[in-house]
């Protein structure tokens, strides 16, 4: 018998426990006999300051990744979707698209994450030229661009926001973003990307979009739209992003 509310898909949905915004954004873009079912990592709030507290977080999120992913399989979920991001930029394509496998294999289900999802959104708007946004430090802003250089985009771009806490992440506005949007865009940039799940950009995509004249990619967004995809649920509704509407 299938589970009587997620009886298209449960998702296993593990994030940093610092992080507050990837749980309301991807439950705000359930769809009827679609179930979330969260797992938190442990992280404290570090402080991070330099590339080096950032390499620490990242680590910090690696040690305790598979501890919540056990928690979360014994609800016998049918997909996993990493609610986390900056793990998987790290090290390039190739390296980024092994740990998503051994991931996959360890948890015994399909794995959706961010720099996939986004790399799967883009290619749809055949952008090639882009801007990223981020709340990360340099290390990491690095690893985001030999991402994205890797999938054959050229990254002529990059907002860092240098948050220096994971917590700190979800304070940033939306003013804030607006205006970084609005002084960082170029005639010749075809799409803005936003990583760093922590970071609250869904629904400020869509109006930047209307000014802007180009599609803004907000990584919960493009993330939750790509595990939907790959579990064959081809819902389209209002209200999220483009993604759901159009794809």
């Amino acid at each position: 018998m299938p589970d009587a509310l997620g009886w298209r898909c449960k998702f296993a949905v593990v994030a940093p426990s610092t992080n507050t915004i990837v749980q309301p954004d991807m439950d705000g873009m359930r769809v009827p006999g679609v179930t979330n079912h969260f797992g938190r990592i442990y992280v404290p709030d570090m402080p991070v300051h330099n590339d080096a507290d950032f390499v620490a977080l990242v680590e910090a999120i690696g040690a305790t990744l598979n501890d919540c992913v056990d928690r979360c399989m014994t609800c016998k979920p049918d997909y996993l979707i990493m609610g986390m991001s900056a793990l998987m930029f790290w090290d390039g394509r190739a390296a980024s698209e092994k740990r998503m496998h051994e991931l996959a294999d360890y948890a015994g289900v399909g794995v959706s994450c961010g720099s996939f999802a986004c790399e799967a959104a883009l290619n749809l708007t055949g952008a090639k030229r882009i801007a990223v946004i981020s709340p990360y430090q340099p290390v990491s802003d690095r690893e985001v661009t030999r991402f994205f250089t890797d999938c054959g985009f050229d990254v002529v771009e990059f907002k860092g926001l240098r948050c220096t806490s994971p917590v700190n992440i979800a304070h940033v506005q939306e003013d804030e973003l607006r205006g970084h949007l609005r002084a960082l865009d170029r005639d010749d940039i075809d799409a803005w990307v936003q990583v760093g799940t922590n970071m609250s950009m869904v629904r400020l995509s869509t109006e930047m979009e209307a000014e802007l004249g180009k599609p803004v990619i907000p990584i919960n967004a493009a993330t939750y739209w790509h595990a939907l995809r790959a579990m064959g649920i081809n819902d389209q509704f209002p209200g999220q992003h483009w993604l759901f509407e159009k794809h």
